[in-house]
């Protein structure tokens, strides 16, 4: 999808979306259509059989988008008047019949003043679906299987009950643009009384091949508020040891006024993710890390030369470093303004003004997962970094070289902000520009070729 304000960005526009459709669908075809600034995304679950019964399943609410990409959605759809929601229903119904539909679809609308805006009808099982299974206590996937074996629905759906939300988890960092993650998955757990749909376990590579959901979590509950609390406390307690997920924000989303008021549209993610993906690390996940990593060596007594010098060890969090100073002393490890009530290789305990904290502390490589919080471990001994030659262009993620700008070769000259090589992601392309004027003196990647991220594309060198 492309949003066109100005004829000049028409023509881009065009051929960026017939790009990507062909890539993805094997057909370019594009259509145009009024765009509908920060309406809401509300659709209707419908199952029809092959005896002319159609159901129409609620409403849902699949507002929280980024780059069109569902990423909270739940059922029914809060916030419509009665008669808006008995119209979705009803132009649902009428859209199947229309077609003479059988089985599962979605009929997709945007809702903007009150107003429904036909926007298009899946035909198949969405991501979403676990949602109305669980307000209406069905299994849609057994029922579509029921319906391509001729049986018949009964004349009215089963009652709804309570509601449901859904948040996809996703191995990507909405802070840098949601670029996808790849990497091995180390550990997925997630507390019991939420129901998960995942493809993925512990150990697992998530790679460049396919979409980067890692899992689906859904809580069900008789009111929104309960139900949207649940989902929140259930993602805040999962333990995920690997890539960058988008876990914290769906916390934040969730908690957020603007969505629990029920008054997002599809521009949430436009105005609030900024503030949504602002770092607020915990202060003592770097001391948590150190004490773990400390009582890991403790074998060696932690004897030092100058024993009143503390022991020292550098983290970077939030994109920041930070340094964090520990004694070992007789009675066992210290640290100056808490005390350390408690620690070994997974386990350590604080207290500091009165409150007892407990962190959960799992290493894998330099990574270092406290509770929530992930941690890069520094070197001791600040090592020389890798130099690249100036003007290298690198793989901001991980994906597909699709293409290369016409006639570009090794010792041609490129203008700044002259495209160069157009790399594919989620369905997505990516253009990867000259960041100045200058001459093209590397481009080791080829057309089909997959890419780790932070991979050499080309490099410009300037005058």
């Amino acid at each position: 999808m492309r949003v066109v304000r100005r004829p000049a960005e028409l023509k881009p526009a065009l051929e960026g979306a017939r790009a990507e459709a062909a890539s993805a669908f094997g057909d370019g075809e594009v259509f145009v259509e009024p765009y509908l600034e920060n309406g809401r995304h509300v659709e209707v679950q419908i199952l029809a059989d092959t005896h002319g019964t159609v159901w129409a399943l609620g409403t849902r609410d699949c507002s929280l988008q980024r780059r069109h990409q569902k990423v909270v959605e739940e059922a029914p759809a809060p916030g419509l008047s009665d008669e808006l929601a008995d119209e979705l229903r009803t132009l649902a119904v009428r859209a199947a019949r229309a077609v003479d539909y059988t089985g599962a679809g979605t009929v997709e609308f945007l809702v903007a003043d009150g107003r429904a805006h036909f926007l298009e009808m899946n035909t198949r099982l969405q991501v979403e679906h676990p949602v109305t299974e669980a307000v209406f206590g069905i299994d849609l996937v057994a029922e579509q299987i029921r319906v391509a074996e001729g049986h018949a629905l009964a004349a009215e759906p089963p009652r709804a009950r309570g509601h449901a939300v859904e948040a996809r988890l996703y191995a990507e960092d909405p802070a840098a643009d949601w670029t996808p993650q790849t990497g091995t998955l180390h550990r997925l757990a997630v507390p019991e009384g939420v129901r998960l749909d995942t493809g993925f376990g512990d150990g697992d590579t998530i790679g460049v091949h396919y979409d980067p959901m890692i899992a689906k979590v859904v809580a069900h509950a008789p009111t929104r508020a309960e139900a949207v609390r649940s989902l929140a406390g259930a993602l805040e307690k999962a333990t995920i040891h690997g890539p960058v997920t988008n876990r914290d924000l769906l916390v934040a989303s969730l908690r957020h006024e603007e969505f629990t008021s029920a008054r997002m549209d599809t521009g949430f993610y436009d105005r609030h993710l900024t503030t949504l993906t602002a770092p607020a690390p915990d202060p003592y996940a770097p001391l948590a890390a150190a004490l773990a990593e400390a009582h890991g060596r403790s074998r060696f007594g932690g004897w030092r030369n100058l024993p009143s010098q503390p022991q020292t060890r550098r983290y970077l969090l939030a994109g920041e470093e930070h340094e964090v100073r520990y004694h070992h002393t007789r009675s066992g490890l210290t640290a100056d303004g808490v005390h350390v009530v408690h620690a070994d290789a997974a386990l350590v305990v604080l207290e500091a003004d009165g409150v007892r904290r407990r962190f959960q502390v799992a290493r894998h490589g330099d990574r270092v997962h406290v509770n929530a919080t992930t941690l890069t471990a520094l070197p001791r001994f600040p090592e020389p970094e890798n130099q690249r030659a100036p003007g290298s262009l690198l793989a901001p993620m991980p994906g597909t070289v699709v293409k290369i700008a016409d006639g570009l070769v090794t010792g041609s000259s490129v203008r700044a902000g002259e495209p160069i090589v157009w790399l594919e992601a989620m369905k997505m392309q990516h253009v990867i520009s000259a960041p100045a004027a200058g001459t093209l003196t590397a481009l080791p990647v080829t057309t089909g070729q997959q890419v780790e991220v932070n991979a050499l594309l080309a490099v410009v060198r300037t005058p």
